[in-house]
């Protein structure tokens, strides 16, 4: 039972549950950012651009051959891949990336600002008169 007992004191440890919420509440704010980017933002940069969808905006280096065959089934003409940079794909992740990052540090900082109020050293507190007699005679003793 020992073995178990530790790994139930791990488990829940706090900064394994803490850790264990924010990994779960990352992965659901990244698919809102991504909605936000490809559903509301980069479609009219895409409009503006052409007539396609901008996370489909690509240069294309070579392009595709589809498969020919004949009239019997045979291939006449093997199919060639498109070769091409999908900038617009690109674009969109780095967009995705800087809200989710932006988002996460703004979490950070108000968590931060929350610690710091709750370890507030309190002020220290006035010395007592016998600390105030002892730091006389220690100040007229260095003289």
């Amino acid at each position: 039972m020992g073995f178990l007992n530790e790994f139930k004191t791990f488990a829940m440890k706090g900064n394994l549950v803490d850790t264990s919420v924010a990994f779960v509440m990352g992965a659901a704010f990244t698919n809102v950012s991504n909605s936000f980017v490809g559903g509301i933002f980069t479609p009219p940069i895409g409009l503006i651009m052409s007539d396609s969808g901008f996370k489909d905006a690509k240069l294309v280096l070579r392009s595709g051959i589809a498969e020919i065959k004949d009239a019997a089934g045979n291939i006449v003409t093997k199919s060639v891949a498109e070769v091409a940079i999908t900038w617009g794909e690109f674009i969109n992740a780095t967009i995705n990336f800087l809200i989710v990052a932006f988002a996460m540090f703004l979490v950070v900082k108000a968590l931060n600002a929350l610690k710091k109020k709750e370890e507030a050293p309190e002020a220290p507190a006035e010395p007592s008169a016998q600390e105030k007699l002892l730091m006389e005679i220690r100040d007229l003793l260095k003289k």
